[in-house]
């Protein structure tokens, strides 16, 4: 029996897994060793996930997450030793990897992370061999849900969509400019905010400017990260994230502009995860 693990800041998906199957899926409060002591952690383990295990010896454990760096690891391996008895091996690793395993399997590709933020990396099939860094919503995050956001506002306010689609942002959030300018600059957590009014995309995607402005955000994804690594031209590309997966279509447009080969793309890594790890 293994345990899996794919953590963010705000929930943690734990799954038991045996032989590439599910056994038990358990959800526990967020991981992030960045902003969260040992001690924090073990709380967390010890009183949510312990009481959700058949038993705390387990024979491998394998835990994504945010915040995993190098300088962190340790952090959470000690925190998950003191309450699981691991028998074999206890890897820890960032989401980043999870993505690309969950993605690629054992097979060299390039994964990305298209969600909230973004993020991005080649793999040889086990490993991340170079990850361009995503820099934040502010200076990079290209294509991400933070991104879009950031971009559509801008086009609303400086009057570069056409204005029917203002009118139906104008109708639909009743945000006045300095409202948005309140919410960007002096409230906590912009990211989230930028990243909310990306349903109204999807709500209208079916304008041709508005599919034009999500394919045009993408292939800046794909110029300032993707081709960065070697071997561009010929691995697959493949894609983990709500906004990759709710915006395929253009995701396709975008890949194929650029010259690129689509590879999967995923919701979420866990099954990928479970399907590496048997």
């Amino acid at each position: 029996m293994i345990l899996l693990a794919d953590s963010g800041s705000t929930k943690t998906d734990w799954c038991l897994a045996e032989n590439g199957k599910a056994v038990k899926s358990i959800k526990t409060r967020g991981t992030n060793p960045f902003f969260q002591t040992e001690d924090e952690i073990a709380a967390e383990i010890e009183a949510s996930l312990l009481p959700e295990l058949p038993s705390a010896e387990i024979d491998d454990v394998f835990f994504y997450g945010a915040g995993c760096t190098a300088e962190k690891l340790p952090v959470l391996e000690k925190a998950l030793r003191r309450h699981l008895n691991v028998k074999g091996r206890l890897e820890v690793a960032s989401d980043m990897l999870a993505a690309a395993r969950s993605i690629c399997g054992h097979e060299p590709g390039i994964a990305c992370i298209l969600g909230t933020g973004s993020n991005s990396c080649l793999y040889d099939g086990e490993k991340l061999v170079k990850n361009v860094s995503p820099l934040g919503f502010i200076l990079g995050d290209e294509g991400s849900g933070a991104v879009l956001g950031k971009n559509l506002v801008g086009d609303i306010l400086k009057c570069q969509l056409p204005e029917h689609i203002r009118q139906r942002f104008e109708e639909k959030f009743q945000l006045k400019p300095s409202d948005i300018i309140e919410r960007v600059y002096r409230q906590k957590m912009p990211n989230r905010f930028l990243a909310s009014l990306v349903p109204f995309l999807a709500e209208n995607i079916a304008d041709e400017s508005v599919e034009n402005f999500v394919v045009e955000n993408f292939r800046r994804f794909l110029v300032r990260n993707v081709k960065l690594y070697e071997g561009w031209q010929t691995l697959p590309v493949g894609f983990n994230g709500s906004i990759a997966y709710y915006f395929r279509p253009q995701l396709e447009k975008a890949l194929q502009a650029e010259g690129m080969n689509l590879g999967r793309i995923i919701q979420a890594p866990m099954p990928g995860l479970i399907e590496y790890h048997k």
